[in-house]
């Protein structure tokens, strides 16, 4: 933890270090300048991945409980980082809206970037999953990951809940004086089953389909080019990147996304510079909608506009720190009768209590997000086709919470926000074919309050704990629930490096009920249903555990525990998962 407070010199740059953060709160994103100089020659850092059926490492998941982001903590040189690579939940399991913290893993043998890993387990899963990096260099940084896991049976009916999922990451980066230069490229493809299907209707038992006639796969594609700045003490500071991304069904839809996101900052002075957050993303998409009676299913083109943008002063002085701003932005989306322009306000003023201990902030913000298929398939891969898919405008959005590092390792945030949403979406199960889910909207705007609490503790390497819990409370005016929005949300994981070759994690969750809703069976096949009730579905529990034992420097065996309390939840109703999954493996090292 870094304690450089004792000099005018250091008290300054601690300014200009949080001052770098101010605009974070009231924007989609906030300006990060990571250094990147050296590679470190270890496999890069993963983030928590936990399977049951299988293991699936998937793009952030859209975050519509609170987009505004959590202010780092005072001090910056020193981030408490944490460790259970290779397992996530996936969609088909459980899809945290907030963002799980990750740890670093054992620091591998020097001048070593490689590792394959091979597992089987029950439910007829097959695991596999390779890591390719560049060693330890000054002048640039390239690594390959790849990965396959497959499930050929799952809780209901055998295969026809089966899954699979391939997928690779490659990146590059050279550095030349204090810039950086970087491309990532993503490939993905991943097969499911619409498993969510009637067992009997009114007491008779329903033919069960075959695992062909309910399948689903995507297909995904995507590259970015960048440049950023390394050097903090830079009086322009600059982060810009150009993207693209595609998507497809097996329904014949897809999706063409350009992305553009540059982030600027200019010192004025020793307290004080301004910024400039922009975003722009360009959607092509089609998509066939869903078929009528006698009326042939129909492909159905158009485009989505997406652009924004932040500027902003931010001040800073002595133990207070101001940032004062706007953020304009422009959706073409028209789900709801919204705006398609917004103005919000971009103000936010923090106070330092205690240098590197203890800091509150408080502030007025909103922003649009942008929406995407891309995304959506990665928290509910039983979407229906003919989606309206709309960016969501949140704002205007008020804020306060405090950051503190009460002791070595232990670092502790809250924060508290209320937001006014509009085109907030809510997934709910279709009236037609009840083992898909159609997104639906407020027509009026949602009161969303959020209350979010995380603790992270390290203890000299050796034992890592964390816990995260975010509480969030619906306004509705027309939905008559928050359909499968749990209103509580928790996790806490942890390891324990017991000694230098076994390494032992934990990781649970619990999700409150959410809803759905269920409906009488059709009189006509083909027909919208009547609903019955809304379905509540029950709170999720799920704990997970492993090992990792070090036979040689370069063998090492691992086992993993998932689900271990062996509850069936539904994250989507009508949608079980696995029980109690153990894949057992081994890795090489080179």
């Amino acid at each position: 933890m870094s304690t450089k407070n004792t000099s005018s010199k250091a008290r300054r740059g601690a300014g200009l270090a949080l001052a770098v953060v101010l605009v974070g709160a009231a924007a989609p994103a906030a300006m990060a300048q990571p250094t990147k100089g050296k590679t470190t020659g270890k496999i890069e850092e993963a983030e928590i991945e936990i399977v049951k059926e299988r293991v699936n490492q998937l793009p952030e998941a859209t975050r519509n409980f609170s987009k505004i982001a959590l202010p780092a903590p005072p001090q910056t040189e020193r981030k408490v980082t944490y460790t259970f690579p290779d397992f996530r939940l996936p969609a088909d399991r459980l899809n945290p809206s907030v963002k799980v913290l990750t740890i670093r893993a054992e620091e591998p043998t020097p001048l070593t970037g490689n590792l394959v890993k091979v597992g089987i387990g029950n439910y007829g899963t097959f695991y596999g999953r390779g890591y390719f990096h560049s060693t330890r260099n000054t002048d640039h940084a390239y690594g390959l990951d790849i990965k396959h896991v497959n499930s050929l049976n799952g809780p209901v009916d055998g295969k026809n809940s089966s899954v699979a999922e391939t997928s690779a990451h490659l990146m590059g980066e050279l550095y030349r004086g204090t810039a950086a230069f970087g491309a990532n490229l993503d490939l993905g493809r991943e097969r499911y089953n619409f498993y969510g299907y009637d067992k009997a209707a009114n007491g008779t038992p329903v033919a069960t389909p075959e695992a062909g006639d309910i399948k689903q796969v995507f297909n995904r594609f995507a590259v970015k080019g960048y440049a950023h700045n390394r050097d903090p003490e830079q009086v322009l500071q600059y982060d810009a990147s150009l993207g693209y991304r595609y998507w497809s069904d097996i329904f014949s839809a897809n999706e063409n996304d350009v992305r553009l996101n540059a982030k600027l900052g200019y010192a004025l002075g020793e307290s004080s510079r301004i910024t400039l957050n922009g975003e722009a993303s360009f959607i092509a998409e089609k998509d066939l909608a869903p078929a009528k009676p006698n009326v042939a299913a129909e492909q159905v083109t158009r485009t989505r506009t997406f652009v924004q943008a932040t500027p902003a002063y931010e001040f800073m002085r002595n133990n207070i720190a101001f940032s004062v701003g706007a953020t304009l932005g422009y959706s073409s989306d028209t789900a709801t009768s919204v705006s398609k322009a917004v103005i919000y306000p971009a103000v936010r003023l923090g106070y330092t209590i205690e240098p590197e201990k203890f800091m509150v902030y408080a502030g007025l913000g909103g922003s649009l997000q942008r929406v995407t298929r891309y995304d959506l398939t990665t928290e509910n891969p039983w979407l229906n086709r003919g989606l309206n898919v709309a960016d969501t405008h949140r704002g205007p959005t008020i804020y306060a919470g405090f950051t503190s590092t009460p002791a070595r390792g232990l670092e502790f945030n809250a924060r508290a926000t209320y937001a006014r949403d509009r085109n907030l979406y809510f997934y709910l199960n279709n009236p037609v074919d009840p083992s898909r889910f159609d997104l639906v909207y407020d027509q009026n705007a949602t009161g969303v309050l959020n209350l979010h609490g995380e603790l992270l503790y390290n203890a000299a390497e050796k034992f890592r704990l964390g816990t995260r819990m975010d509480y969030n409370k619906y306004a509705l005016k027309n939905l008559p629930q928050p359909f499968h929005r749990p209103e509580y949300q928790a996790s806490v994981f942890g390891t324990y490096n017991v000694f230098e070759k076994l390494m032992i994690g934990v990781e649970g969750y619990f999700f409150s009920a959410s809803y759905g809703i269920s409906y009488r069976p059709a009189t006509v096949a083909g027909a919208a249903r009547v609903p019955d009730f809304y379905r509540a579905t029950d709170p999720i529990i799920d704990l997970n555990l492993r090992a990792d034992y070090r036979i040689t420097p370069k063998i090492s065996i691992f086992v993993m525990g998932n689900n271990l309390a062996n509850r069936q939840y539904q994250r989507f109703y009508a949608y079980p998962v696995k029980g109690i999954n153990v894949i057992g493996g081994a890795g090489y090292t080179f």
